[in-house]
């Protein structure tokens, strides 16, 4: 199992979050499993850009993003280097410290 480190979000988890998961589990899934409601709009289907995620530690571990994954990240809200969408990476044998950025750019939350 792997270990998985949410740094605190204000709405999300405000005490930041640590559990394990299961090596080929997406962090969205992971995350979702676990009591963080991370936005996916397009329910996981690598169609929006609102389960954008920051993999702070062990990003390079990761498999490679996709062509279609870089293209969405490039409309998401505050992208850096370590941008991931959650819901297409999958959790590897390295722990990963995540931060979930403060906005996205869908206007309208399921969860508001």
């Amino acid at each position: 199992m792997t270990k998985l480190i949410f740094l605190p979000h204000e709405e999300l988890c405000p005490d930041g979050a640590m559990f394990e998961a299961e090596p080929g589990t997406t962090i969205c899934d992971a995350a979702l499993a676990n009591g963080i409601h991370i936005e996916h709009a397009c329910e996981k289907s690598c169609a929006c850009t609102t389960c954008h995620v920051y993999v702070r530690e062990g990003f390079d571990e990761l498999e490679e993003s996709t062509e279609l994954e870089d293209d969405l990240l490039d409309k998401a809200w505050g992208l850096e280097p370590d941008s991931r969408l959650s819901c297409q990476a999958t959790v590897g044998d390295t722990d990963l410290v995540i931060e979930i950025p403060k906005y996205t750019i869908n206007m309208v939350s399921e969860h508001g």
